[in-house]
């Protein structure tokens, strides 16, 4: 299993903060299964402020650039992300300019500093 770490921001807009929750609430059964079905086992969202960070677990096979690029295979998981990045999100300062969600570099891992695997 592997594990990834990416942010994004939002647009600075309470309401529009609020309702990208609310719509994460009920993301559309294609999407979802879209997800599953590049590899990707769990995926995770946090948000402070108008900050989102987003935790994936995928399959040891998984690799992003293409992993993500397939998830474009699905048109209603085009429609989802356009809807998304038009609406409440816009492009991380970190993000190169190829990118919408900037990958983050692992800090700290508790069971690598302890010598667990």
């Amino acid at each position: 299993m592997k594990t990834f770490a990416l942010t994004v921001d939002l647009q600075n807009d309470p309401e529009r903060i609020a309702r990208y929750k609310l719509e994460h609430t009920r993301v559309w059964p294609e999407v979802l299964a879209q997800i599953k079905r590049v590899g990707i086992q769990q995926m995770k969202i946090w948000a402070i402020g108008n900050q989102l960070f987003m935790y994936l677990e995928a399959d040891d096979d998984f690799d992003p650039k293409t992993g993500f690029a397939r998830i474009r295979e699905d048109p209603k998981s085009v429609e989802w992300n356009e809807w998304m990045s038009r609406e409440f999100q816009q492009r991380s300062a970190h993000a190169r300019p190829d990118e919408w969600w900037a990958p983050m570099e692992l800090a700290f891992d508790l069971k690598a500093a302890l010598g667990e695997h």
